[in-house]
């Protein structure tokens, strides 16, 4: 017969702990099994006790799992652990990266509502708001990331959110997040961070004066390519809308995912620490390289933003994104020449991917939207992972041999 744990020590004492000792045991809740590790709920529904029971976990009057579209155990910890790293009141695991941007969207904003947007996003995030959500009344102009008067000029009366990343997908642009977070704020606008390239092992948008953080949780957060899911946090109040979307509309995150990212987290900061040594190796190397027009990397001396990554940021990231010579044909060569890195355009890794972003992530943009996201056709983006540096620079030299 099964002992029952004890009760008192369901959960370790937290409080005052640093940032790694949350990553590894923030969110745990024991069961009576007394588990060491992170117990999987693999189940739709829950049990109740009487009917009446069943209608108060129903009508939120008492707590409880109600049912796994909304509340299961280890998407709970994930979150719990999730907004434990973020310094936020609460997080909401979602299915992917995209349905969170979309629950925050159609969580906070209504037909009508004005939203500013980086030009530098992601491709998918563009589409998104360009291809659907103006389609149901939501007002959306784009705007130079780093340019805070842009956004001071492009506010109108019914501007309800700022969208930002930072650093950016591919380019790793940035912004001043608490010069920004003024301005959203004095316009009673809300300021969206995707933090998904830093992660809070290096960046906690909510302590510069954000009001909501998300992630991709398919990238670092897991860090092994293994699975899809998504995260938004903040405080409390504005989380309240989030879940009441994902209760309704569903693109929860599945319990095994959160599962396999809250193993992720424990390795969270160790591995950025790595991934970012590599990158800044790389990334220095390239510059020297004939070849090679331009590199993007925050690490850089040489990126015009590079004082203020170093203020904001305690790493800079495991992205590096390069311009060769030679257009499309000369990137194409390059990425085909290369033997060890994988050509994909998944990122956060342990395996360094490489990608084209005007032909696969940005694809999807026309070439004007794609020049005004600074994606020309000669950028590559390499997404450093964990292999041996020196065997990583041995196979982008096969990919400058080939220009």
């Amino acid at each position: 017969m099964t002992q029952e744990w004890d009760a008192g020590r369901l959960d370790s004492d937290l409080e005052g702990v640093g940032f790694d000792t949350l990553a590894v045991r923030a969110g745990q809740h024991r069961s009576p099994e007394g588990e060491h590790g992170e117990a999987l709920f693999l189940t739709s529904s829950y049990v109740f006790r009487t009917a009446a029971d069943a209608a108060a976990r129903f009508a939120g009057e008492v707590p409880g799992n109600v049912y796994s579209r909304y509340t299961n155990p280890t998407v709970r910890a994930f979150e719990e652990r999730m907004a434990a790293l973020e310094g936020a009141e609460q997080a909401v695991a979602t299915a992917t990266g995209m349905s969170a941007i979309l629950a925050i969207v159609m969580s906070l904003c209504s037909a009508g509502d004005h939203v500013l947007v980086s030009r530098s996003v992601f491709g998918s995030t563009i589409s998104l708001f360009e291809k659907y959500l103006k389609r149901f009344g939501v007002q959306v102009d784009y705007v130079a990331l780093s340019e805070l008067d842009g956004w001071a000029t492009a506010c109108r009366p019914n501007t309800r959110l700022f969208f930002v990343e930072s650093p950016s997908n591919p380019l790793a642009e940035l912004v001043d997040i608490a010069a920004l977070a003024e301005v959203a704020h004095a316009q009673g606008a809300l300021l969206v961070v995707d933090n998904c390239f830093c992660t809070p092992a290096l960046q906690q948008p909510l302590k510069l004066g954000a009001d909501i953080v998300m992630h991709s949780a398919t990238k670092f957060i897991d860090g092994q390519g293994r699975a899809m899911g998504g995260v938004v946090a903040g405080k409390a109040e504005l989380m309240k809308e989030v879940v009441g979307f994902l209760r309704t509309a569903g693109p929860t995150l599945s319990p095994f995912n959160a599962w396999l990212f809250l193993k992720g987290l424990e390795t969270l900061r160790v591995r950025m620490q790595a991934h970012c040594a590599s990158a800044q190796r790389l990334a220095e190397w390239l510059e020297r390289q004939p070849g090679i027009e331009r590199v993007h990397y925050a690490g850089l001396p040489s990126h015009p933003q590079h004082a203020l990554a170093l203020r904001q940021q305690s790493g800079f990231g495991a992205v590096v994104s390069f311009e060769v010579s030679g257009g499309r044909d000369a990137a194409w060569r390059f990425i085909d020449a290369t033997r060890v890195v994988s050509i994909t355009t998944n990122l956060g890794d342990t395996k360094t991917t490489i990608a084209h972003p005007a032909t696969t992530s940005h694809g999807r943009l026309s070439p004007a939207e794609r020049a005004a996201a600074g994606i020309g056709d000669n950028l590559i983006r390499l997404a450093v992972g964990l292999e041996d540096v020196v065997d990583l620079q041995a196979d982008l030299a096969r990919g400058l041999a080939a220009l």
